[in-house]
């Protein structure tokens, strides 16, 4: 089980911007008096999409807004990997390294990361541009080896995909999610559809009449 700590760098202050407070808000009023504390994941996370991470005067803030103790707030927050504790790049990269994309070459993914941005994880790569890190399975097993890059999911990689789609983000693109074989189409074989192909299965044309049925 790993332990998760707040960075030892933080900032001296947090507040929620304009529109981060309205979204805040709106997530409190659905739920009922006394049950504020309901929203803490969802403060918490509309605060790491502001600032890039979850920092100790943020957990004071949400702490303080929702009327929790600090403790129950940092509690949540060190609990879930989906909120980071140090500061990341502009791209925080997520490597899978679970079993099914270690078989299929994650190692790979995981070089490639290595070569670009920083050496070990959770360091800002010099250009400001990426972190990356290892996780857990984010199921797209079918389509291993994966990373996902902010919100989207990049599958089907390997070693040089990698590079490229990394390259292109440095470039100020935005490489197409999914998968990167070209010609995958979600998570259908990778050859393409092997079974059912028969028209005939979509126009009833195989269906068994029940017995005593009208020929």
């Amino acid at each position: 089980m790993s332990l998760r700590r707040l960075s030892p760098h933080q900032p001296e202050s947090f507040a929620f911007n304009a529109q981060s407070k309205a979204e805040v808000d709106k997530w409190i009023a659905k739920f009922p008096q006394g049950r504020q504390a309901s929203a803490v994941i969802a403060a918490l996370w509309i605060g790491q999409e502001q600032e890039g991470w979850v920092t100790k005067p943020m957990i004071e803030e949400v702490a303080k807004l929702l009327s929790m103790p600090y403790i129950r707030v940092l509690e949540v927050a060190t609990f879930y990997t989906m909120f980071a504790l140090e500061p990341v790049g502009d791209r925080l990269v997520q490597v899978c390294t679970t079993t099914p994309c270690w078989l299929r070459g994650s190692d790979d993914i995981v070089a490639a990361c290595k070569k670009h941005i920083a050496p070990t994880p959770h360091t800002v790569s010099a250009d400001g541009k990426f972190s990356w890190m290892e996780v857990e399975c984010l199921g797209a097993c079918v389509n291993a080896p994966m990373m996902q890059i902010g919100k989207d999911f990049y599958e089907d990689l390997d070693g040089p995909t990698t590079e490229k789609i990394l390259d292109a983000f440095r470039r100020g693109e935005t490489p197409k999610p999914g998968p990167q074989n070209y010609g995958r189409v979600s998570s259908e074989p990778a050859g393409g559809a092997l079974t059912l192909k028969d028209p005939q299965l979509f126009k009833g044309g195989y269906s068994r009449k029940s017995p005593g049925a009208e020929s």
